[in-house]
């Protein structure tokens, strides 16, 4: 009995024992703190040990994952949620909803050919692509067209609707991988420029048997002659100068009509970088955004607004001076009178235009701007005689301020600038622009024996293109005629001669011939070959100035008289024109109606040595001196036509008065049309219009 009481209690204090054991350990892994004292074997085992730690770690884990089905519920609940979304979203993009009856049954076509939507929109955003993809090069260097459209104007594509298809459109790539986005991104962009040019109607075709050649841009050749980048292109503020001093930390703002690389837009953009050259604060509101000027205006860090209504307002309400650059800017100007009542006396109105339909549009508001300011004598007295018709009285008298070569053209052309420096001198870059006529000509597959004519301007009838091509023609015409007539001459005298006589002739004049002691024409057949031959070129392919109609005429006309086509080139629209007037001998400004209102494009081929012929009208007329540094015509073609071709036919034959007009042109631009000669007439605008707001 007692030895089984004494068992009995054992157990039980053994059972005691295991209890307090697994309490212990559950204690000590939960909250780190265990019953037996510290110095005790037992709390030493509990605490050395790792196997209650993981079986505590197990356990806890297992509670977690059987306490969070609910949370795994919601993750599953949301994937099917997303996954339902997806399919929705793609059945409603989608223009063939029939392949997602079956989810994942259809074909997917996600190149540029499964929305035409996008590639029409696409093709009508970049309609520049069309001419700078259509130039290739043959052995020769000669550059031939490929589906070459001469900007036909067409409307600028809804910019809303391009987003969301491009929104789509990465929502699409999005569920890709990275190869394939990168695969899926290479193929887009080919397939967009093959078919931008395939889209685009073709006005020049791929041969030059019917409309000629498209030759430049030479932006590539001109900068590796000239050896310079464009930051020196920037920064020649005269510090010194009055116009430096008063613009100094000033705010302008500066309207742009448009963005385009024609007159206006192109002045403006000078007028800028001068303003921020000299340490004025500019901005630019574009109230059109079409063109090519945008890309440039960044570089020179001209900042444009986003907008061209309420931002610009309170913009222009804290400038010191607003400059609006076009006529056409005549309804920015009105709504901002409008919001801000006195903000016309900040505003001088730089009118570049000198029509009538220009005069229309911006009577309303002449009256209510500070100032008006005109390019030319001619253009300020023919507005005052209309603002006298309509009894509009102005708040002042308008100021001229006649357009500059800019400096960079004047630094290629020779003339001294703040560009000059020791490495870059002026007879450094008279040899430099050497240089350039030979390659641009050789570029272009003409000879020394090619007087090239150029016309720079956008393509439309107050340019005149389709007069001077008539009158190129009758120039054409006239020396195939002379030609026909020695060539049968000549003929006439060699059958009088006998077989002995001929091979006398030709022995006696071998030797000659080989010291350049005899001239062309006593030689048979190369008497019409090295005779002056005219080539006309004509630009700005691509300007988005240009009109359509007028554009189709001149490929018309050429397309009646084929001789004529084979001596027409045509060159894009772009910035870097000194190449073109280093090539050409001659500049031709035909501008009809009223003339042109001043011609920026006549004193830059003045400054390059050129002679002129431009229209006996408007601003022209004050720059070209009949017979000094030029030949003026009439305009309209019953008038113009036959005079313009007999200057044609006159300088085409007398390369001397060619060079003593070029030489009297450039002593004109360096003593009146220069950037300083400019800006010193600004002084005065920005002086009357601050004065008293």
């Amino acid at each position: 009995m007692e030895e089984s009481t004494n068992r009995g209690e054992f157990q039980s204090s053994l059972a005691k024992l295991s209890s307090l054991r697994s309490g212990a350990s559950f204690k000590s892994t939960l909250s780190g703190r265990s019953t037996p004292p510290s110095n005790s074997p037992s709390f030493r085992r509990l605490n050395l040990s790792r196997t209650p730690r993981k079986d505590g770690r197990g356990f806890g884990g297992s509670m977690l994952f059987r306490s969070n089905r609910v949370l795994l519920w919601l993750l599953l609940i949301t994937l099917w949620a997303y996954l339902g979304f997806f399919v929705q979203s793609r059945w409603a993009h989608s223009d063939k909803k029939e392949e997602f009856s079956g989810f994942g049954t259809g074909p997917r076509n996600t190149g540029l050919d499964s929305d035409p939507s996008l590639r029409r929109d696409l093709i009508g955003r970049d309609e520049s692509l069309s001419v700078n993809n259509g130039i290739i090069r043959n052995k020769d260097g000669i550059g031939r067209t490929i589906n070459v459209a001469l900007a036909l104007a067409k409307k600028q594509t809804n910019d809303d609707d391009v987003s969301s298809h491009r929104k789509v459109s990465s929502r699409k790539k999005s569920k890709r991988s990275s190869k394939g986005k990168a695969r899926g991104k290479k193929k887009l962009t080919v397939e967009i420029k093959n078919n931008t040019i395939e889209e685009q109607e073709p006005e020049i075709p791929q041969t030059n048997s019917t409309y000629g050649l498209l030759v430049g841009p030479f932006g590539s050749i001109e900068d590796r002659i000239l050896e310079w980048s464009p930051q020196k292109r920037s920064g020649t503020c005269n510090r010194k100068g009055d116009f430096a001093r008063l613009v100094w930390s000033r705010r302008f703002i500066l309207v742009f009509h448009e963005l385009s690389m024609t007159g206006a837009p192109l002045s403006m953009m000078e007028l800028a970088t001068e303003l921020l050259s000299c340490g004025a604060t500019v901005s630019a509101v574009a109230l059109s955004r079409k063109g090519g000027l945008l890309s440039e205006l960044s570089r020179r860090r001209i900042k444009v607004l986003e907008d061209k209504a309420e931002l610009s307002f309170k913009t222009a309400m804290k400038a010191d001076l607003v400059i609006a650059g076009s006529a056409v800017c005549a309804s920015w100007i009105e709504k901002y009178i409008e919001r801000f009542p006195a903000g016309g006396s900040q505003v001088a109105w730089w009118v570049m235009e000198n029509r009538r339909e220009y005069f229309d549009r911006s009577k309303g508001v002449l009256h209510r701007v500070k100032m008006l300011v005109f390019l030319s004598d001619s253009q300020s007295k023919q507005w005052l005689k209309w603002c006298e018709e309509e009894n509009i009285k102005l708040r002042s008298q308008p100021e001229i301020v006649p357009l500059s070569v800019n400096e960079e053209l004047a630094f290629v052309a020779g003339i001294p600038s703040t560009l000059n420096t020791p490495s870059f001198s002026t007879d450094k870059m008279i040899e430099k622009k050497q240089l350039l006529r030979e390659s641009v000509r050789k570029e272009m597959g003409l000879t020394d024996n090619d007087m090239l004519v150029i016309s720079l301007s956008s393509i439309n009838p107050a340019k005149g293109q389709l007069l001077l091509l008539e009158s190129a023609s009758s120039v054409v015409e006239h020396i195939q005629l002379e030609d026909g007539k020695k060539m049968k001459k000549l003929s006439n005298i060699k059958e009088g001669l006998s077989t002995q006589a001929r091979r006398h002739r030709a022995r006696k004049l071998l030797p000659l011939l080989k010291k350049g002691k005899v001239a062309s024409n006593d030689i048979s057949s190369n008497s019409i070959s090295r005779k002056q031959s005219l080539k006309v070129l004509i630009g700005s392919v691509g300007s988005k100035s240009n009109k359509g109609d007028y554009v189709k005429s001149l490929l018309s006309f050429l397309e009646q008289h084929p001789n004529t086509s084979k001596s027409v080139l045509w060159t894009p629209s772009t910035t870097q024109v000194a190449s073109l007037y280093s090539a050409a001998d001659v500049y031709v400004i035909n501008s009809q109606g009223l003339g042109e209102t001043f011609g920026r494009v006549t004193i830059e081929a003045m400054a390059f040595g050129l002679p002129v012929l431009g229209t006996d009208a408007g601003g022209t007329k004050e720059i070209v001196e009949h017979n000094v540094t030029g030949l003026l015509h009439p305009i309209g073609r019953a008038a113009g036509n036959d005079i313009l071709a007999q200057n044609l036919r006159y300088l085409l034959k007398n390369q001397l008065a060619r060079k003593q007009m070029a030489m009297e042109g450039r002593k004109k631009v360096e003593k009146m049309y220069l950037k300083q000669h400019m800006y010193k007439k600004f002084v005065d605008v920005i002086v009357r219009c601050m004065r008293s707001k």
